[in-house]
């Protein structure tokens, strides 16, 4: 029997703008839950036509995630996807991290149950899923057909682990609309967080 990974660290993805508590919990819920020595937010890089959708530029969304995480010594920022030119494939930022980190890593790749199912649509799956761990968050109420991703991906179900997650509705986009509607965000993005928006005037219509 091989012998476990000195070190686990997980990697959440994600626009992050804004960085609300939902992913936090997620996060967290996974740290604990596989055992991670510490979780890695990457936000993703800036794709010139989502700035069309009022997207925020990559620093404002970096400094978000840096206050949300600054009093959790588990959450890391990572820059990975944002300094490096694209494609934006997650096979090339996790064999990026592996080169970072060096051996005796295992990563452990954190989605939603919607990614997990169109996972036979991402850029070499197969390689992806031999490189790292694939963990899908699953609310309580939901299912899965395995038998149609096994068909596409042979071996999947061994390389993905289903974490129970706390059923939240939060999103960004709605967090985005509220902002520009001048609505309340308090409790569900952090103080520090909210005080940021308002003073960098983020979402607002012109």
């Amino acid at each position: 029997m091989s012998a476990r990974p000195a070190v686990r660290l997980g990697i959440l993805g994600g626009t992050f703008d804004p960085i609300h508590i939902g992913h936090l919990i997620l996060a967290e819920e996974a740290r604990y839950q596989l055992g991670l020595n510490r979780v890695m937010l990457a936000p993703a890089a800036d794709p010139p036509h989502k700035r069309e959708q009022g997207k925020s530029p990559a620093e404002h969304r970096i400094r978000m995630v840096e206050l949300a995480i600054a009093d959790n010594p588990h959450l890391a920022l990572s820059r990975i996807d944002i300094d490096r030119p694209g494609p934006h494939y997650t096979l090339d930022m996790v064999r990026l991290l592996q080169a970072q980190h060096g051996p005796g890593v295992e990563f452990f790749f954190l989605m939603g149950l919607d990614s997990l199912v169109d996972l036979p649509t991402w850029h070499r799956p197969a390689e992806l899923m031999q490189q790292c761990r694939l963990v899908a968050f699953s609310r309580p109420d939901a299912t899965f057909d395995w038998a149609a991703l096994e068909a596409a991906l042979p071996g999947v179900r061994q390389r993905v682990v289903l974490l129970p997650m706390p059923l939240m509705q939060i999103s960004s986009s709605d967090l985005r609309q509220r902002a520009q509607q001048g609505r309340p965000l308090r409790y569900q993005v952090l103080p520090q967080i909210e005080q940021y928006i308002h003073e960098q005037r983020l979402y607002r219509s012109e």
